[in-house]
């Protein structure tokens, strides 16, 4: 089969014959229709990730839509161990997989269901988010923040805070459910003190950056709290702005803060895959909107690096189509 190789770190994936992997009684083979490019697959393939083993070659996609050899389409998460989706051909662990409704676009399903999967599994297994309450989306204007965002606001949400670096993205939050935006682009010290303001009372913040903008947030937020004893959990999904903070000690004493991770790890792969047929649905109807730009498998080289607007994801078709 071809397949997207890695072959180095420092390099992106090439396009080349790989050997097709081995099917067994409890692992069908697929024919790969439609495979993402998701931020946690970029970081696999350059061995960034907190799950890489630095083991060479390898085949990056962590997710994807196949076709089953009796013709059904389905969306499964790649198994820890299996080779990754970015190929011809790929296993399937059933438990790990649910089928597509009629009417789904393989390629919507492909780049949707990951940056959706990360605030929808979060909100839904790690704390127990009640509608009516307020939340914080910390780095908005990235694919997973504007999900976040139409997310929020499906679970029921009373006021959503969207904040983050690109103005023109922010403009468009208010039309999927952005109760408040606040621009982090400009002058960090009057930026955060809007930010401190406007979520000074959130229940939960969806956290996309860490780094920087987190160290500056949370002091923000906090210390601007009406009753600091009121619960804030802060759920740590992404790591855009720096995979570390420097966190006072006084900050966890003086405020009700419950700090978490959402993730592969905090989460079981049976919670996960347990949340995917819901969240299908609502992409499948539209609740949920994605931006995908498909790009046939064989150009995964040049993609791999090619500027793409704001806002899409690229999706590789192994068929081309």
């Amino acid at each position: 089969m071809h397949a997207a190789v890695v072959r180095s770190f420092d390099r992106p994936p090439r396009f080349e014959e790989f050997a097709a992997p081995v099917p067994a009684e409890d692992k069908p083979l697929v024919e790969m229709v439609a495979a993402g490019l998701h931020p946690r697959v970029r970081s696999g393939a350059d061995g960034t990730h907190y799950t890489s083993d630095g083991r060479l070659p390898l085949i990056p996609g962590i997710d994807g839509v196949g076709r089953l050899p009796d013709g059904r389409l389905v969306y499964f998460v790649a198994g820890d161990e299996d080779p990754g989706t970015m190929a011809e051909q790929a296993l399937v662990d059933p438990r790990r997989s649910v089928p597509l409704p009629d009417d789904a676009d393989p390629v919507t399903i492909a780049a949707a269901m990951n940056p959706a999967m990360s605030s929808w599994v979060a909100l839904r297994r790690r704390i127990t988010f009640q509608p009516g309450q307020r939340v914080l989306v910390l780095g908005a204007t990235g694919n997973a923040g504007r999900m976040a965002v139409q997310i929020a606001r499906h679970l029921g949400a009373d006021r959503i805070v969207a904040a983050g670096r690109d103005p023109r993205r922010l403009e468009l939050l208010s039309g999927l459910g952005a109760t408040d935006v606040v621009s982090l682009a400009g002058d960090p010290d009057k930026d955060f003190a809007r930010l401190g303001e406007a979520a000074a009372d959130v229940d939960v913040v969806i956290d996309y950056t860490w780094g920087a903008p987190t160290e500056r947030a949370v002091p923000a937020v906090l210390t601007r709290r009406t009753d600091r004893s009121a619960p804030l959990d802060w759920i740590q999904i992404g790591s855009l702005a720096g995979p570390e903070i420097t966190l006072p000690s006084a900050v966890l004493r003086a405020a009700n803060l419950r700090l978490m991770g959402s993730g592969q790890g905090s989460v079981t792969a049976r919670g996960i895959v347990a949340e995917l047929p819901s969240l299908m649905a609502e992409l499948t109807r539209g609740t949920i909107t994605a931006d995908a730009l498909p790009v046939p498998l064989s150009q995964v080289e040049e993609a791999w690096t090619a500027p793409v607007e704001p806002g899409r994801r690229i999706v590789f078709t192994p068929s081309g189509d």
